[in-house]
């Protein structure tokens, strides 16, 4: 017989290390939106995007939400409608909860790209619209280099 027989309890591969810095450039192409400069929050549990005009509505018997990203420091902003994935009590940055909308979506980083949760609020007062938090890089095989940033890609152009 030439085949080999699988071999079920082999370990998995994993994927390299990858070093990333506390601040980097990340794509959420499924909503439109790339080179958005994220800060990497090991703090924070949850991944946020600074979002403006959220609204709920159905769609073919689904909840959606439509709102306004807004992921560069003063841009306009850019309209984005997606399927509700979740409604979550969330610890803003003081530590009070708050019922955000979660939406699910494709997250890209060094080539690397995967499906993460984002919930959706008011970041306005923040220097980061969009915030990577540790639940996001879980099983990626990410570390962050808390002293360094844009370790995977310079400054857009």
């Amino acid at each position: 017989m030439t085949q080999m027989a699988e071999r079920p309890n082999l370990p998995k591969t994993e994927r390299p290390l990858l070093i990333i810095g506390w601040m980097e450039y990340v794509d959420l192409p499924d909503i439109g939106l790339v080179n958005i400069k994220a800060k990497i929050d090991t703090g924070a549990r949850t991944s946020a995007i600074h979002a403006s005009n959220i609204e709920t509505f159905k769609k073919d018997c689904e909840d959606w939400v439509r709102f306004t990203a807004h992921a560069t420091q003063g841009g306009d902003g850019i309209g984005i409608e997606s399927p509700v994935h979740s409604i979550r009590s969330i610890k803003n940055t003081s530590g009070v909860p708050q019922e955000r909308i979660v939406i699910r979506t494709r997250f890209r980083l060094a080539q690397r790209s995967w499906t993460i949760d984002l919930s959706l609020t008011d970041r306005g007062n923040m220097t980061f619209g969009l915030i990577v938090g540790r639940t996001a890089l879980k099983n990626h095989s990410i570390a962050v280099h808390t002293r360094r940033a844009l370790l995977t890609q310079k400054r857009p152009s």
